[in-house]
């Protein structure tokens, strides 16, 4: 495959910015296609951590291109202090994505306060209030933000609108003339990496070169496909990459789905397979299972195969990469949950209305564990045959073949299984 997707298979934090990071080697283009720095992507090279929340994945290897697409919300000021800690790197943003403004920010924040036992777990943000406002054709483009000429009068006449929302929930309005200093900084340094991404991309896919498309969160917080209303204001599915980068659908050549070897969700909803008390802390002390962008502790679950075979129909899934299977190691029996009991009836997919979804009991199947220590393990063949069996354990379940495994953080504890990756040459 030529031009793949990265897709997270359950509620996000499945790894997909190390699996993007290790594929990305080999790949001219990296595309991140939706959200904005409420997400956080952790890549280990040669020991050393880097939280990435809007850059694209392949922006720590000077050769790449990166592209930050139309369907992303970008918070400027992020985006220049993600960008000063990065020394040599390539990158072209595009003139159409959404700016996050201070307003964002803050009415994410007093909204969320406001729905009580309602609040879906935000991260401040100001994700959901820059889409609500690109939905609602009031948004700033990032061609606006960057004009010298457009932008002022453009901030001015949003602040002034939004002042009325902030005072509305007792927050103290904005002061126009100090946004406009400081957010005018962030467009003078930004504005030679915007460009129409749509036609470079466009030109890219007919030099034949190889594209990597990866997204933020997964696809159970897809607003469309997710467990909604616990969800992203976006769709990071593999069907939405069309969209939110000016391609054609038929230029994707497939998509490889990221799970954990088990499920995490961080924040509000239905989490069926989920795992309390001593084990569940243990799987997130030895998976640091905290998140990136919040640190807040995730909630811990078995491997979920109705979520995976749920993102395999309504995003599509060639091959699978698994992550942590480390994090397993010591375990005496492990836990995969294969379908539901809903009220007395057995089912295999999720529910719409999220009340059933909660009332949704797991059925599991148990299959034996593995002690041996495999960090080290650099083939299939090398693991125990317990850790084999439950590799192949979840390809016989979700009917996806697995291309990828990983065990541990740094990028050469990722095996390969099969080559997906084309040359980008004529066979």
């Amino acid at each position: 495959m030529k031009r793949l997707v990265i897709v997270g298979t359950q509620w996000g934090d499945e790894g997909k910015g190390k699996i993007t990071d290790f594929l990305a080697q080999n790949m001219d283009v990296v595309v991140r296609f939706q959200g904005g720095n409420n997400a956080g992507h952790t890549v280990v090279f040669n020991h050393k951590k880097h939280s990435l929340h809007l850059l694209p994945s392949g922006i720590l290897n000077p050769k790449i291109m990166n592209i930050m697409a139309n369907g992303m919300v970008i918070n400027p000021k992020a985006l220049v202090d993600e960008l000063s800690k990065i020394q040599e790197y390539q990158l072209i943003v595009s003139d159409r994505a959404h700016v996050v403004l201070p307003f964002h920010i803050e009415l994410d924040k007093a909204k969320e306060s406001s729905k009580g036992n309602l609040k879906i777990g935000t991260t401040h943000k100001g994700i959901g209030p820059t889409y609500t406002d690109k939905a609602s054709r009031i948004g700033m483009r990032m061609s606006t933000f960057v004009s010298e000429k457009l932008m002022p009068e453009r901030l001015k006449s949003l602040i002034e609108l939004k002042n009325i929302e902030l005072v509305n929930h007792q927050i103290k309005p904005l002061s126009y003339e100090e946004v406009l200093k400081e957010y005018r900084e962030y467009a003078n340094q930004i504005r030679p990496l915007v460009k129409d991404t749509s036609v470079y991309l466009n030109q890219v896919i007919e030099d034949d070169k190889l594209v990597l498309f990866e997204g933020a969160q997964g696809v159970l917080l897809c607003l469309d496909h997710g467990t909604y209303p616990y969800v992203t204001s976006s769709s990071p599915t593999a069907a939405s990459v069309p969209l939110n980068t000016g391609i054609a659908p038929w230029l994707i050549d497939g998509a490889i789905g990221v799970t954990k070897a088990y499920t995490t969700r961080v924040g509000e909803g239905p989490l069926p397979s989920e795992i309390h008390g001593e084990l569940a802390d243990q799987i997130r002390i030895k998976g640091n299972e905290f998140g990136t962008t919040t640190g807040r502790p995730r909630r811990i679950g078995w491997l979920d195969t109705v979520v995976l075979k749920h993102s395999k129909r309504v995003s599509g899934l060639s091959y699978l990469a698994i992550t942590l299977l480390d994090v397993l190691t010591g375990l005496d029996t492990i836990k995969i949950v294969t379908n539901y009991n809903f009220n007395g009836t057995i089912i295999d997919s999720i529910p719409a209305e999220i009340s059933d979804f909660d009332s949704c009991q797991p059925i599991t199947i148990e299959t034996p564990g593995w002690k041996e220590d495999i960090t080290q393990v650099r083939s299939f063949e090398g693991l125990p045959i317990n850790a084999k069996k439950y590799l192949k354990l979840i390809e016989s379940l979700v009917d996806v073949p697995i291309a990828i495994f990983s065990v541990g953080p740094d990028r050469n504890q990722t095996i390969v299984i099969k080559n997906i990756i084309g040359d980008g040459k004529d066979d």
